[in-house]
C-alpha cells in the first residue's frame, strides 16, 4: 500500500520532533504524592495541547480526586478520532507518572534534563512511559499529516498514577467511566516488552508486597545483653524467606521468568547512629508469584517463617500485606487485538511476535478484570526504574509504525 510507504517515511524523518517530545516531557516533573510529587499536571497540561493541535473528534481531562495532588486531583486525558468503519476502537493506553530518580549518585546526569547520545534518550520517564506516549502520538500524527483517513476509531488515553497502584489512574476510569471501552475494542498498553519487540503480554503474575517489621529492644552498643538486636531477626528473617523459592517452585513457560520470584527490597532507616543496638527494624518483600499458587500460601508461609525467627531471637515481628493484586484471567492468545498486533508487527520488522506472561504489573490487570481483554507491548531495552533510564529513537518510530498499521487496519 503505498500511503503506508508515505506514513513509514513520515515517522522516520521525525527524529528532532522525538527528542523534542521526550525533553519536554522529562523535564515536566510527574511524581506522585507517595513519591514525593505534587501529581501529573504539568506533563498533563503541554500533552492536552498536543492533542488539541490534532483537533480530535472529543478530548476531555478526567480528574480523579485526591485531596494531596495539586488541586486537589490527579489528571486522565481522553482523546477519540473517528475512523471511516463503525468496527471497534483501537486505544492506546500509556501513563504519565515516573518514578523517583534514586539514588542521584548513580546518574551521569541530571535525570530530568534529557541527554541524546546518538539513538539513545537517556533521562528519568523516557522509557517508562513516554516511549508509549510518543509513538502512539506520532503514529496519529503521520497518519494525518499526510492526509490518511483513519480506518479505525483511534483513542489516545494518558493515565495518572500508574506507578502507585493506579486507583487515581485507570482503575478510577473503570470504575467511573465504564463506558468508554467497549469489549470488541484493540486495547494496547505500551509497558512492557522486549528488546526485539517480540513478546505481547497477556498474562501477568499476581503480585504480592509484605511488610516486616522486627521489633526487638533498643540498648547501648556495648551493652548488648541489655537488649535485643532487632537487626539480627531482619537479617535471620531474610535469609528464612529465601525458602519461599523451594516451597513455591513450578514453572511455567508462558511467562518470563517462568517461575514465582520473592525479593527483599526496601529497608527502613533504624538508629541513626552507630553505638546504638536497634529495637525496630522494617523490610519488605516484593514478590511475584505464578497464578497456579493461591496469595494466602505466600502470606501464611511467611507468618511461619516469621513466627520461628521470633521465637527463636525473642522478638516480636508483625507481617503484613501492603499491596497486594492477584492474577486475573489472561488475555486470550486468540484475542483480535493480539492477532492484530502480531500482523502489524510482522509488517513493520518482519519478526514473529509471541504471546507471553510478565512477573511485572501493568495497568492491562484492570483492563482484563472488567473484562476488557487488553495486550500489553512495547519494544523496550531493560533500563526502566534504573538509573541512566534510556530509549532508542529507533524503537520509538518502529513502534510507531506497527501502531499507524493498527489505525489504518493496514
Amino acid at each position: 500500500m503505498p500511503e503506508m510507504e508515505k506514513i513509514f517515511e513520515t515517522i522516520d524523518g521525525s527524529r528532532d520532533e522525538i527528542i523534542k517530545l521526550q525533553a519536554e516531557l522529562t523535564s515536566r516533573v510527574a511524581l506522585g504524592p507517595e513519591n514525593g510529587g505534587n501529581g501529573e499536571h504539568k506533563k498533563s497540561e503541554y500533552l492536552k495541547e498536543k492533542l488539541e493541535t490534532l483537533k480530535p473528534d472529543s478530548i476531555e481531562e478526567i480528574k480523579s480526586p485526591d485531596e494531596r495532588a495539586q488541586g486537589g486531583y490527579r489528571p486522565n486525558l481522553v482523546a477519540r478520532w473517528e475512523g471511516n468503519t463503525k468496527g471497534p476502537t483501537v486505544w492506546v493506553l500509556s501513563h504519565m507518572d515516573v518514578v523517583p530518580p534514586g539514588d542521584s549518585e548513580l546518574w551521569e546526569r541530571d535525570p530530568y534534563k534529557l541527554e541524546v547520545d546518538g539513538d539513545r534518550v537517556v533521562g528519568r520517564g523516557v522509557l517508562d512511559d513516554q516511549a508509549g506516549i510518543v509513538s502512539s502520538y506520532l503514529a496519529l500524527v503521520a497518519v494525518l499529516q499526510t492526509g490518511q483517513k483513519l480506518e479505525r476509531s483511534v483513542g489516545l488515553v494518558f493515565v495518572a498514577d500508574e506507578e502507585t497502584g493506579s486507583k487515581f489512574g485507570l482503575e478510577y476510569l473503570l470504575e467511573n467511566h465504564r463506558t468508554i471501552f467497549h469489549p470488541d475494542d484493540l486495547i494496547i498498553v505500551p509497558d512492557a516488552g522486549n528488546a526485539s519487540g517480540t513478546m505481547i503480554e497477556v498474562a501477568e503474575k499476581s503480585m504480592l508486597w509484605l511488610k516486616f517489621t522486627v521489633t526487638g529492644k533498643q540498648c547501648h552498643a556495648s551493652t548488648p545483653s541489655r537488649g535485643k538486636n532487632s537487626l539480627y531477626g531482619a537479617a535471620k528473617l531474610i535469609l528464612a524467606l529465601e525458602n519461599l523459592k523451594g516451597a513455591f517452585d513450578r514453572f511455567d513457560k508462558l511467562f518470563s521468568p517462568p517461575s514465582s520470584t520473592f525479593e527483599p527490597t526496601k529497608m527502613e532507616a533504624n538508629v541513626p547512629n552507630i553505638n546504638t543496638i536497634p529495637g525496630r527494624d522494617v523490610f519488605y518483600l516484593d514478590c511475584r508469584i505464578l497464578p497456579q499458587y493461591k496469595v494466602e500460601e505466600i502470606i501464611e508461609f511467611a507468618k511461619e517463617r516469621a513466627e520461628e525467627v521470633a521465637q527463636e531471637l525473642g522478638l516480636s515481628i508483625l507481617v503484613e500485606p501492603v499491596y497486594r493484586q492477584d492474577a486475573i484471567n489472561p488475555t486470550s492468545e486468540d484475542a483480535p487485538v493480539v492477532k492484530a498486533l502480531i500482523e502489524a508487527i510482522k509488517r513493520v520488522t518482519g519478526i514473529e511476535a509471541k504471546p507471553m506472561g510478565i512477573g511485572g504489573g501493568t495497568v492491562a490487570a484492570f483492563f482484563r478484570k472488567a473484562g476488557l481483554p487488553a495486550a500489553v507491548w512495547m519494544t523496550m531495552p531493560d533500563s526502566a526504574h534504573q538509573p541512566n533510564e534510556y530509549c532508542l529513537i529507533s524503537n520509538i518510530m518502529s513502534d510507531a509504525k506497527v501502531l499507524a498499521c493498527l489505525y489504518l487496519n493496514a
